[in-house]
């Protein structure tokens, strides 16, 4: 039972870290500049997931693997006018969504909240297997 537990919270953890990375992709989602000031327009990142714990070595849960740059195309507007126009009239722009973004952090929260659930159930089913045995 100790494992289901675990379980749950290793998709607790990887849940949080893909919600951190839909929120830095949401909050970056107009960013141009880079943190020197330079026009790099700010690249999506995905968290990618892997089965089991690295750390321990156990083949159950889950973990983040890493955190992928996608690298789709910028998302191109026309503004003649904007000092770092193309020479057709284009900016670049993220290639970040919001409404996708937002989906995606709709359905990690409902995961969290599943795991959650699954937590909570573990929890009471160990609790009434110490009550009977008590």
């Amino acid at each position: 039972m100790f494992g289901s537990l675990n379980t749950s919270a290793s998709a607790l953890v990887a849940q949080r870290t893909r919600l951190e990375v839909i929120a830095a992709n949401i909050a970056n989602q107009n960013s141009i500049y880079n943190a020197k000031g330079e026009y790099d327009p700010y690249r999506r990142r995905i968290a990618v997931f892997a089965p089991g714990d690295p750390d321990s070595g156990t083949d159950q849960g889950v973990h983040v693997r890493e955190i992928m740059i996608d690298q789709s195309p910028f998302a191109r507007r026309l503004d003649e006018d904007h000092p770092l126009a193309d020479k057709d009239g284009y900016v670049y722009y993220p290639n970040i969504s919001g409404p996708m973004e937002q989906i995606n952090a709709l359905e990690a929260s409902r995961a969290y909240e599943a795991n959650i659930t699954a937590a909570e159930a573990t929890k009471a089913m160990l609790r009434n297997t110490l009550r009977l045995l008590a």
